[in-house]
């Protein structure tokens, strides 16, 4: 083989490497790119999981608050009611209490 062909083959073959590395190289950067959108989008998918996670939590938090507010409210309105009967039972012995002290002081 003459030596000007030897020299064309070795450029080819230093050409088609430049070509496989560059390619190689696009193709990594690619790839690359790919993962770090991939890594965005489990990251951003993690967010939005977490962020709806902690708006349930919130809410059945928010609920078990609310009926328990209501309970205490309900039974401050039964002990409110029982206070209000008793004080309405006892507003004659009270009222008879009261004259008859009068009545002692009256006389005294």
């Amino acid at each position: 083989m003459a030596r000007p062909e030897v020299l064309d083959r070795i450029q080819a073959a230093e050409r088609e490497a430049e070509e496989i590395v560059e390619s190689a190289e696009n193709d990594r950067e690619e790839r690359i790119a790919e993962a770090e959108r991939e890594a965005e989008e489990i990251r951003e998918s993690a967010r939005e999981e977490a962020n709806e996670l902690e708006s349930e939590r919130l809410d059945a938090a928010r609920e078990e608050i609310e009926a328990e507010r209501e309970a205490i409210l309900e039974s401050g309105a039964q002990e409110r009611e029982q206070l209000e009967s008793r004080a309405r039972e006892n507003v004659d012995d009270v009222a008879d209490y009261v004259v008859e002290e009068f009545i002692e002081e009256v006389h005294a």
